[in-house]
């Protein structure tokens, strides 16, 4: 009798997992408008395209177990900012600092400027 062999599922050479389009970006103020920490406001710290997910600074803490990594090093717990999905999150307007939605408008130049839909300011990108 044969033995009875699973195959492995094989990956897709050459396909990119899809990257959603972020309206948010490193740096950008923001306010949590679902979840634990719901009302909450902070920066971005970085941005996960491909899995819809961003860090923001005191957002989302959870405690991690540190080991020291060299002798001289300190262990612990430490607390950290986990991710949180970004349709979680709203951009603050710049006139009067309440979340927006962001609409997209194109310069003359070809640079995509980021529009506030409550005011209509343009919402600087931080470099």
């Amino acid at each position: 009798m044969k033995p009875l062999v699973y195959k492995k599922s094989r990956k897709v050479r050459g396909t990119e997992p899809e990257r959603h389009k972020l309206h948010l970006a490193k740096g950008d103020t923001v306010r949590v408008i679902r979840g634990d920490s719901r009302g909450k406001e902070g920066k971005i710290l970085h941005v996960y395209p491909k899995q819809f997910r961003v860090v923001v600074e005191g957002v989302n803490l959870v405690k991690k177990h540190q080991r020291a990594a060299q002798p001289g090093a300190e262990s612990g717990i430490i607390e950290k900012a986990a991710p949180i999905d970004a349709s979680n999150v709203m951009l603050l307007d710049p006139k009067s600092g309440e979340p927006t939605r962001v609409r997209r408008r194109r310069d003359q130049d070809g640079t995509i400027e980021r529009i506030a839909v409550k005011s209509g300011q343009p919402i600087p990108r931080v470099r």
